[in-house]
């Protein structure tokens, strides 16, 4: 079975290598890889793409095929095959799950659809490479079709001109229908709780922000010193790649984001003046700090998704839908509710895309709900305060 192998050298660099049952190095998979890298791709996209592979590879060696012959009649099979693999998923699941045997062990979960897409798309690329690069002369196994349902009537973003390029807009054939979920705020009790059982000046600073300035967890740690601009109550978003754990924002478009809750700033300031260690050059935010010898270090993805479990597990609102990004479902649900126009908030967010924008837009529409609560015979007035179509309850 086809397997991932992972190396550190310096602070940062993190090399993600495929082994064939045989424990040899896949050389046309640490070339796609070492593509991606050229491309610009962050360490977890390109962690990614090489366990996607992988998958790909224990097929190849299950089935007797070379890379070179797969088919589209046999990426067929590689999707039944993907739909019967077990997940490496770790902790609680999500859903109920089989118990078997005596000692009712849970049964192992299958991959996601959402996971399997994934794979089928990273499959696409590396055939697509494959073929740019003149190490594959066939046809892409994971065929694509026109996208007729882009010429249709439809609420979903759209670009301008679209339709009349030359190239027609095209999908994969091979995939798994997936649910399209919508976001989970946070309630406001949820929200207090979490912050009574913050321990120290640099998580709440570090929660605040992500809540009042809805950031993604990469751009909260990714942030520099330079980034805060107090007097004007904004921070600035940059792109960078620098990061010594590999963190990245998301998106490459830079964007402004205004902070006119005092709690934050005051937050964030009392943070940088008296918590976080004054004899360092560091340019980030957010450090390990503390007295060990890794103080200095920025801190990473593990580490916040550790403070934050551990604080929502003391609060009681553990659930797995609570992570630090529901942090910025919460103030996109928030602006929306307040009034925000769609637009607004998508600049603010930073989405690419209106349809993005458009999930929060579904949470909590005033003028359903006004006209919902007018057809029952009540008042069409504003919902209740704290109330939201969709927010979380934890059981």
């Amino acid at each position: 079975m086809a397997k991932i192998r992972r190396s550190s050298g310096r602070i940062g660099s993190d090399h993600c290598e495929l082994i064939d049952a045989l424990g040899r190095s896949v050389t046309i998979a640490s070339e796609f890889i070492t593509y991606l890298s050229a491309r610009g791709c962050s360490p977890n996209t390109r962690r990614a793409y090489a366990y996607d592979l992988a998958h790909l590879w224990s097929f190849l060696e299950q089935t007797k095929v070379v890379w070179s012959d797969l088919t589209a009649e046999r990426a067929v099979d590689f999707l039944i095959y993907l739909r019967r693999e077990g997940s490496q998923r770790r902790g609680p699941s999500r859903v109920p799950v089989l118990a078997i045997g005596a000692n009712r062990r849970p049964a192992r979960p299958r991959l996601s659809p959402a996971s399997v897409n994934r794979a089928l798309a990273a499959v696409s690329s590396f055939y697509e490479w494959a073929s740019l690069s003149g190490r594959f002369a066939g046809a892409n196994p994971i065929a694509k079709t026109t996208e007729r349902a882009d010429f249709r009537v439809t609420d979903r973003h759209r670009p301008f001109l679209n339709g009349i390029a030359r190239k027609q807009p095209s999908i994969r054939e091979l995939k798994v229908n997936t649910i399209r979920r919508l976001p989970r705020p946070m309630l406001a009790e949820h929200i207090d709780r979490l912050f009574s059982e913050l321990r120290c000046a640099r998580d709440f600073a570090l929660v605040r922000l992500m809540l009042d300035g809805g950031l993604r967890p990469g751009e909260a740690l990714a942030l520099h010193l330079s980034d805060i601009a107090f007097g004007r109550r904004r921070l600035v978003i940059r792109w960078r790649d620098d990061h010594p754990r590999g963190v990245r924002a998301k998106s490459r478009t830079e964007r402004m984001v205004d902070l006119h809750e005092d709690a934050t700033l005051a937050a964030v300031n009392t943070y940088i003046m008296k918590e976080r260690p004054q004899d360092t050059d560091s340019p980030y935010v957010f450090l390990v700090g503390g007295k060990g010898r890794h103080r200095f270090d920025a801190l990473t993805y593990a580490a916040l998704a550790r403070l934050f479990a551990r604080a929502c597990e003391r609060a009681g609102i553990r659930a797995p839908w609570i992570t630090p990004h529901a942090l910025r479902h919460t103030h996109a649900t928030r602006m929306w509710e307040a009034g925000m126009r769609e637009l607004t908030l998508q600049r603010r967010l930073g989405h690419a895309s209106p349809e993005s924008t458009r999930l929060y837009t579904r949470v909590s529409n005033a003028v359903v709900v006004a006209e919902y609560r007018h057809a029952v015979g009540l008042s069409p007035t504003a919902v209740p305060d704290g109330s939201s179509t969709t927010e979380g309850k934890i059981v």
